[in-house]
């Protein structure tokens, strides 16, 4: 057993998609959740940028004693999880190698789509981890810039014409191509899963990336005792506004505010 807690970090709150499904399996175990919402999104970012934000963020989780970090940002894990992973002393996990791993396993047809940032489709470090297992695969990548501002704007329901009209226009070249694997390449992106999951059709299934990166983490640690855990939560901007879209990406109720945290100073 081991009852030290696990660190979560994404460049805003999409990543609490990744705590949402460490609570389904892991209910025992306490959460140090790390939103940089001061400075959302990374997909936006140049490399070194991303690498500087990646190591600040670890910096502030380390402050907590912690026998794992999740990092629940796939532009971070793109760019920059090679560069630090061997920087700190603990676990660290990404989201890329367990998603493209879930794809693997579940296609039918060797075509796999790859939605996300700017920066993480830049990186091309899906489409290498893919072609690095297994050749043959056919691949295609999309960036899909509007994606997270939308979902943290709350647009995500069926019937909105504003989030069904920029899904219809990045994913149309994704469906044409005949995927029947579609990786959600962003942590935001699951709260996207219905709207995408009509455009694409039932024949198509959509990986989500922080999941299986949580879904890694269990297959690793040592778990904590029984009982539950306790999950605590910080932003580096708007604590105040926090509990609305935690609520979202949480899909339960969430009460209070989060902690303030001035990133910059790690």
């Amino acid at each position: 057993m081991d009852n030290r807690a696990i660190g979560v970090f994404d460049s805003g709150l999409g990543g609490l998609t990744a705590v949402r499904r460490l609570h389904e399996i892991m209910p025992e175990e306490s959460i140090i959740y790390f939103g940089d919402t001061g400075r959302v999104p990374y997909g936006t970012r140049g490399r070194d940028t991303i690498i500087k934000y990646t190591r600040q963020d670890i910096r502030f989780l380390l402050e907590y004693d912690l026998k794992a970090i999740v990092v629940a940002c796939n532009t971070a894990s793109a760019a920059a999880l090679d560069t630090v992973q061997g920087e700190f002393d603990v676990p660290i996990f990404g989201t890329v190698k367990p998603s493209c791993e879930k794809a693997r396993a579940v296609t039918k047809n060797g075509r796999i789509g790859v939605i996300g940032t700017a920066a993480t489709v830049r990186s091309g470090v899906f489409e290498r981890s893919l072609k690095k297992a297994d050749a043959a695969l056919d691949v295609q990548t999309v960036a899909c810039p509007l994606f997270v501002p939308l979902v943290e704007n709350g647009r995500v329901k069926r019937g909105d014409v504003v989030i069904e009209t920029v899904v219809r226009e990045y994913l149309q070249p994704v469906r044409e191509r005949g995927v029947d694997t579609l990786i959600l390449g962003c942590t935001h992106y699951p709260l996207l899963h219905e709207v995408i999951a009509d455009f694409m059709g039932p024949s198509v299934t959509l990986v989500d990336s922080g999941a299986e990166a949580a879904n890694a983490l269990r297959r690793a640690v040592a778990p904590a005792s029984s009982g539950a855990g306790e999950t605590r939560y910080f932003v580096s901007d708007d604590p105040a506004g926090f509990a609305q879209l935690a609520s979202l990406f949480l899909q339960e109720d969430v009460t209070g505010s989060a902690g303030l945290v001035d990133i910059s100073g790690y």
